[in-house]
């Protein structure tokens, strides 16, 4: 908790004490309090969407909760909170997809246009906390989180205090800057910080109702022509740590409410893809200086961004793992990551890895390959039951661009059912690996995730999963890791995508290109903005 926040709560709950004292009977307590509170409503939805990826994603991907079911996904909003109790709150319709491919144009109309008709519903507000990713891409719609703000907007007014929360992989534009009344996003990657960040908005939400000071008076914006992948800018390492390390202390002066810098996301093909630096305060000065010392810091140390983890071919990476005495020795098949809107079928790993003679033997270097989706596998596994033998096609039922189907042979050792992404897993035994097949997608990112299906990550020489940098708890597991440089919708290789959209000159496609103007852009207040 920021010294700011820990002042506005203590003013609370003062203010709240010193109102209980002065009320009558508990009924009336309640009542009073209740007409006194600010009206806040929850709205988002959230996914990354790669454009290099030939899959779309589908309205029952996001797994929408409505009503009070939204609060759920807020730790800090349980019934006894002190955060529930300082507003009356209307959840509508929150989504939170894995990535994936873009998203079907009817699939976010559907959620949208219900979204709208919930916040219709209970209108007025003081308040709404928009919750999204930033870095949603929609069949013939280009920025679809400013659409939805945009529409969103039109529905609940201009006077409306809106809080945006994001991730940091999310993308900025000038129109979800100006109907953004308080905006921040995540300040870790990995994102240990997602719930703190998500709190952090409602938090200066609430304190600027509470205190009557209504919307930040001022609002900077500069866009950083700079497009990395997560697995460069990661803040585990410098220079990514550094930088990230440069937002608290500027978040945290007198008049300034949030500063926040976004690496934006490199997968999707859009203007709107780049980095952002944003800081919302009431004093010009600061807050325009302050955007532009972090823009120009960013700038800089933009050729010190390399990947955080060492790098191979797939077969070097083997090699490595084969030869190596620590284990678990982990593999990131980065290229068709799920993880950053990868399909997560692609084969091509997994056919490297079972045309290894190494791997042909039950007596080779124990392997977890996590994950292939294939349904038709599963539906045999099913039959058949644990310890029965299976053989059918598993993956590339969506991108099959790099490599075709592969027909899996193996011993079922294990069937689990009831899995909210992946619906059924089950494990088959092939040589000396042991390769988990998915009814749908999933990215694996827990000891749980195994020890569920009977594997034992920690004890087998070599895992392989989908993924780009280590999720915390299969960093903490790991001896050795090593990201392989593999193909698909989420390449690492950035260059070797078509790019065609986004602003030129941008670094690294243009890496000799002049300074960019980092000049702070003051975006209009949510009732001065104009399309």
């Amino acid at each position: 908790m920021t010294t700011k926040h820990a002042f506005f709560h203590l003013l609370y709950l003062a203010l709240y004490a010193l109102t209980l004292g002065a009320c009558g009977s508990g009924d009336s307590q309640i009542q009073e309090k209740s007409a006194n509170l600010p009206r806040i409503a929850i709205a988002g939805l959230a996914i990354e969407s790669s454009t290099f990826s030939p899959a779309v994603t589908q309205e029952d991907a996001f797994h929408a909760r409505r009503g009070d079911e939204v609060f759920g996904y807020y730790p800090f909003m349980h019934e006894d909170s002190l955060n529930r109790s300082r507003a009356t709150w209307f959840p509508t319709l929150r989504g939170h997809a894995i990535p994936g491919g873009i998203v079907a144009r009817e699939a976010y109309e559907s959620l949208v246009g219900e979204t709208l008709d919930r916040l219709r519903e209970n209108l007025p507000y003081d308040g709404l906390f928009f919750d999204i990713h930033g870095a949603m891409s929609v069949v013939g719609l280009d920025d679809p989180e400013g659409d939805f703000i945009q529409r969103v907007r039109e529905v609940v007014g201009t006077e409306t205090i809106i809080s945006t929360s994001m991730d940091l992989h999310g993308n900025v534009s000038w129109r979800l800057a100006a109907h953004s009344d308080l905006i921040t996003c995540y300040r870790m990657a990995p994102h240990e910080d997602a719930l703190e960040s998500k709190k952090r908005a409602v938090d200066n939400l609430l304190e600027r109702l509470e205190s009557g000071m209504g919307k930040p008076a001022y609002k900077a914006w500069i866009p950083v022509p700079i497009l990395l992948p997560g697995e460069k800018t990661s803040t585990r390492v410098d220079p990514g740590k550094a930088l990230y390390a440069e937002v608290y202390p500027a978040a945290d002066q007198e008049g300034v409410t949030d500063a926040a810098i976004w690496v934006g996301y490199a997968w999707a093909d859009e203007p709107r893809n780049h980095a952002v630096v944003m800081v919302t305060g009431d004093d010009r000065s600061t807050v325009t200086e302050t955007a532009e010392k972090l823009a120009a810091s960013f700038w800089e140390k933009r050729f010190a961004f390399e990947f955080i983890a060492p790098t191979a071919s797939l077969r070097e990476s083997l090699d490595m793992a084969i030869a190596s005495d620590k284990k678990p020795f982990m593999i990131s098949d980065m290229g068709d990551n799920p993880t950053a809107g990868g399909a997560g079928d692609v084969t091509w790993t997994l056919r490297e890895i079972l045309a290894r003679p190494e791997f042909q033997s039950p007596d080779g270097p124990s392997l977890i390959y996590a994950s292939i989706p294939g349904p038709e596998l599963v539906d045999a596994a099913l039959e058949v039951g644990v310890g029965g033998q299976v053989t059918a096609k598993v993956g590339a039922a969506v991108d099959d661009r790099f490599s075709p189907p592969i027909t899996l042979s193996g011993t079922v050792t294990a069937i689990e059912q009831g899995d909210q992404n992946a619906e059924t897993e089950v494990v088959v035994a092939v040589g000396s690996v042991r390769v988990i097949v998915t009814a749908k997608r999933k990215p694996y990112h827990r000891e749980s995730d195994f020890t569920n299906l009977g594997l034992n990550p920690r004890e087998s020489d070599i895992v392989v999963v989908k993924i780009g940098y280590l999720v915390p708890e299969l960093y903490d597991m790991r001896a050795d890791w090593i990201m392989a440089l593999t193909p698909g919708g989420v390449d690492q290789d950035l260059e070797r995508l078509e790019f065609k959209r986004i602003n030129r000159p941008m670094f690294p496609f243009d890496p000799e290109m002049e300074t960019p103007d980092l000049s702070a852009r003051l975006v209009p207040l949510s009732h001065e903005y104009e399309e």
